[in-house]
């Protein structure tokens, strides 16, 4: 039966449609199914496969749902022995356990005027290009401090710092940190900025101009792949457009927060 089961699961995941599996991981004594056996779960009620029928199957069910509604998994234990079995007519005189797990499928996004123009700039050609940034407005081959130093920032501009290493984060920071920008975020762990701040402070650069930036950039929501780190990043740019206090969540890093990792 669970040959039917698990590709009936990937398939609801494939439609978008939330289930939940239901599966025997431990039994004792005498029991309708083993230890393995699976029942898929739909919100309405439909099921594909079983863990032997009855009451308990039944409960299993309802529990089931109630995972799909809240999202959170479920451990139960059931004696075959009990009064609750008994009603029934399945009295195995067995044990089993049943870990209840909602499959929940991605949520559609849709971003409906994500509201900034984007321009980009790099010093490869393989990174800085139509291609991968078809929507730009604008796309700069350049060297990035020779840019920098050229090149003329609205103070409406919103300025994001994802460089590929220490050196140009410096650069990029020494020489945009004292100009009049809308927002200036910087990637990177809080004992990179610490580094990078420490060395601009020793240049002589003006404390009040490092308060500005963003670093590290974005929200604290947890983020651990790129497009969460990306979303991250967004929802702060977001945030300081509209005037948002999102301070408690920022991951902005301040003379009395220094990090030792």
């Amino acid at each position: 039966m669970n040959e039917t089961v698990l590709p009936a699961a990937a398939a609801a995941l494939e439609r978008g449609e939330p289930s939940a599996l239901v599966t025997i991981v431990r039994s004792s004594g005498s029991t309708p199914q083993r230890t393995g056996a699976k029942m898929l779960v739909f919100a309405d009620g439909r099921t594909i496969g079983t863990i032997g029928g009855g009451c308990y199957e039944n409960d299993a069910l309802g529990k089931a749902r109630e995972a799909i509604a809240t999202g959170k998994p479920a451990f139960v234990k059931y004696d075959l022995n009990d009064d609750f079995v008994q009603e029934s007519g399945l009295i195995c005189g067995g044990q089993m356990e049943v870990y209840i797990d909602p499959i929940a499928p991605a949520p559609a996004l849709y971003v409906i005027d994500a509201g900034f123009r984007l321009h980009v700039v790099d010093d490869r050609e393989k990174f800085a290009n139509a291609e991968r940034f078809p929507a730009a407005d604008t796309i700069e081959v350049d060297d990035l401090a020779a840019w920098l130093h050229r090149a003329e920032l609205p103070a409406t501009a919103y300025v994001v710092i994802v460089t590929r290493g220490h050196t140009h984060d410096f650069e990029a920071v020494r020489a945009l940190a004292a100009r009049d920008l809308r927002y200036l975020g910087l990637i990177g762990s809080r004992a990179k900025v610490a580094r990078i701040f420490d060395a601009l402070e020793a240049e002589g650069m003006p404390a009040e101009c490092l308060a500005r930036v963003h670093a590290p950039i974005g929200l604290d929501i947890g983020a651990i792949t790129p497009a969460e780190i990306a979303i991250s990043i967004l929802a702060e740019l977001i945030a300081i457009r509209h005037g948002k206090d999102v301070s408690a969540v920022s991951m902005k890093w301040t003379p009395n927060r220094r990090a030792t990792t």
